[in-house]
């Protein structure tokens, strides 16, 4: 399995994003399983990764958070919680996607 973390320079969310995904892969036993960060720095990059925000986790080049219709964009990202909007998706989520991903 690879798991990206994508992210604009600066981001806020880039650090609370990869404790989260390290919680979950952790959570699920998985503690062996590193994951890359990647800066996406350009329209071009965007485009070429589908980056529809910042943070993006990618497992196995898949978003598994996208949502329909989004363009490729250097911006914040907003994940839809339980909670309501968040900068990060909730630590179920990630092990959600994780899970579905194995």
């Amino acid at each position: 399995m690879k798991i990206e973390l994508l992210v604009v320079p600066g981001c806020p969310n880039t650090e609370p994003a990869a404790a989260r995904l390290r919680q979950a892969l952790d959570g699920l036993g998985l503690n062996d399983l590193a994951f890359q960060t990647r800066l996406i720095t350009d329209h071009v990059g965007a485009e070429a990764a589908r980056f529809t925000g910042s943070p993006t986790i990618l497992i196995d080049g898949h978003d598994p958070f996208a949502e329909p219709g989004r363009a490729p964009a250097l911006t914040c990202r907003l994940y839809r919680t339980p909670d309501g909007l968040a900068g990060v998706p909730t630590a179920d989520q990630v092990r959600q996607a994780l899970t579905n991903a194995l």
